[in-house]
């Protein structure tokens, strides 16, 4: 154990400063250069006595550092996809909440249809039926219910706007399909 302390007094100071000025933490350095001591005692059987045992020092230091620097970037690139994944699923959220606002408003404007158009309006755009194929359900001609179709998507797009929603034809069309 006084052979460690020995080397410890004789290459710790170069050892710190070196650190020091690589990796710009103090406390960095001294947690690595406890650490470089560390991995040389339990290694100590495997040093080569003919070689210099200070540049081996100063070597484990230098490639201590090195590994220092790649696990910020590991931890800064985990990091950046982490708080990346947060803001993809804040916008998420956002856009959630919007979409379900949105559809409450479309909603309220479809139950506000009168019968024939509430009717018209929801087996073509809501379950997806033919024109012909709700003119059949409704006995009502297929023109009657592209009129009905028509004037319930003004009536739709009017309420939403004065709802304080404006909203692409194709962002309706889409909620229209997945509703």
């Amino acid at each position: 154990m006084r052979a460690f302390e020995t080397l410890y007094g004789r290459h710790s100071r170069a050892l710190l400063w070196k650190l020091r000025r690589m990796v710009k933490d103090p406390q960095e350095a001294d947690e690595l250069l406890q650490d470089l001591f560390v991995k040389v005692w339990e290694r100590r059987a495997e040093i080569e006595i003919e070689l210099s045992f200070e540049a081996y020092l100063h070597r484990i230091a230098q490639r201590m550092a090195i590994d220092y620097f790649r696990k910020i970037s590991r931890q800064s690139i985990h990091y950046e996809r982490y708080r990346l994944g947060l803001t993809e699923e804040v916008n998420n959220t956002e856009e959630l909440l919007e979409a379900n606002e949105t559809k409450k408003l479309l909603d309220q404007a479809i139950a506000r249809l009168p019968e024939q158009r509430r009717r018209a309006f929801t087996l073509c755009k809501i379950e997806g039926k033919s024109h012909r194929e709700a003119a059949e359900l409704m006995n009502i001609s297929p023109n009657t219910v592209h009129n009905h179709l028509v004037k319930a998507a003004a009536f739709v797009k009017n309420h939403l706007e004065q709802s304080g929603k404006t909203m692409a034809p194709l962002a309706l069309l889409i909620l229209l399909n997945h509703s």
